[in-house]
This record gives structure tokens, sequence and C-alpha cells, in this order.
């Protein structure tokens, strides 16, 4: 599938690893920076989504999502996204990424507004972007889970500004799934990211707790994205997922 992620905006927080490790399946491994597990909410606008040499049909190609997310090492040693939910604006979407790449993704009432501020120069210089994310999943439940976000979003890192951490968030180019019981991966291939200072206004959000987190604590680490085009690969079998000890 091709796809143009937009207006993104990455709100990580710190968690203890075996808070994160009992929500991966078997042959996982939670994959931690600085001795803590890592988890990701990502709201963006999804765009131009459709198959290799078939254009975008309108309004269907073009809708609003939030993913929770983590990150975890395979049995082949390799790291990649495994995702706890996902949240998308358009049903058909939702069912045909359930079907085909058997992620967890939700029906939800979303929306993704943009506001030019190109008069008031902060965070490091140049005009300001601000992001409003509204999100109430519909189905399946838990229903009404939420995340409401309000940025600002200011200039844009120089590469020599990012260290070890900004890339171990945002660097992912895979993704996990579980496919007919067994563990299987899928390429994410695009650009690396153009990465931005960002600053989180507000924020009303229970999609953690509907992953099965604990609610996260202190202020996340943010970036933020005016986004980058991507293809996403067919699923390959990793290896056979084996049961874990009683």
């Amino acid at each position: 599938m091709l796809q143009h992620w937009r207006r993104l905006t990455f709100l990580h927080w710190r968690y203890p690893p075996q808070a994160v490790q009992a929500l991966l399946p078997p042959g996982l491994e939670v994959e931690t920076f600085d001795g803590a597990a890592w988890v990701g909410l990502v709201p963006f606008l999804m765009d131009g989504v459709r198959p290799p040499r078939v254009p975008p049909a309108p309004w269907l190609s073009r809708f609003p999502e939030t993913n929770v997310r983590t990150y975890a090492v395979g049995p082949d040693g390799r790291s990649a996204i495994w995702f706890l939910s996902l949240d998308a604006a358009r049903l058909g979407a939702v069912l045909a990424a359930r079907g085909s790449y058997a992620l967890p993704y939700f029906w939800s009432r979303m929306s993704v507004g943009a506001q030019s501020t190109a008069d008031r120069p902060v965070l490091g210089g140049g005009g300001v972007d601000r992001l409003a994310y509204r999100s109430r999943r519909r189905w399946p439940g838990p229903a009404g889970a939420r995340c409401d976000a309000d940025m600002e979003l200011g200039a844009p890192f120089a590469a020599a500004e990012l260290g070890p951490l900004d890339h171990f968030l945002t660097a992912r180019y895979r993704l996990w799934t579980v496919v007919a019981g067994r563990l299987a991966a899928a390429a994410a291939e695009h650009p690396p990211w153009s990465l931005r200072r960002a600053r989180l206004v507000d924020l009303d959000q229970d999609l953690l707790e509907a992953a099965g987190l604990p609610p996260p604590e202190g202020m996340p680490v943010v970036h933020a994205s005016d986004g980058v085009r991507v293809r996403i690969g067919v699923w390959h079998r990793v290896a056979a997922m084996e049961p874990r000890p009683a």
C-alpha cells in the first residue's frame, strides 16, 4: 500500500519494561532505551491511501488516524513497531487493515485541524502551526476511548540537534503483527523524517489505558513532522510463536 502520512505528532512516555512486556505476544521482547520501555501516542492525517498503480479514491483515501505503539525485538534479532491500537476514521480502512494485516484497528470519530500563525515566531524561530486532534472511538470497544491533543509546532531540528533517543523513537521502518497465530513483519519504507520542535498545549486521552497500560506519568517527549510518503510492504512470517512458560 502507498500512503502519505501528514501532520504528525509523536508523544512518547517512559514505562517500566515489565508493564509493556505483559502486552506483547510470545516471541517479542520489549526494546528499551535508558532502562525504560517507551510508548508512543501518534496522531496524524493519512492521505493518498492506495495500492500501487491505482489512483486514490476521493474521501476513502484521506482520514485521521491515531496510533498507540511501542518497540520490540523479535526472534530474528530485529526490532520493529508493535501497535497496541490504531484508531482510524474510515470503517472500510479499519476492516481492510484488520483483514489483511491483522492489526488492532478501531473505528473512531476523528478530526485534524490545522492553523497557520506565521506572525507569532516561537519555539526556535519561524511561524507556528497549531494542530488540534480529536478522536472518539466507535467500534469495537471500549466505546468512547478518546484522544484530544492541541499542539504548537515550531522550527525544524537540525540534524546535529537530534540524538540517539530521537532516532530510537521516530526512525522506525518495520512493524510487527500476528497472522494466523504466527509472528509476521512488514516493511514501512519512507525517507528519513524531517522533525520539528513542538509543544504540547493540552492533552485529554485514555487510549493508553484502553490498550492495557497504566496512565502515563510526567510530560512526554514530543516531536512533530509535516510528513512523509510511505510504502507498506506485504507481511512475511518470521517464526512460529512458542507459548510462554506458565
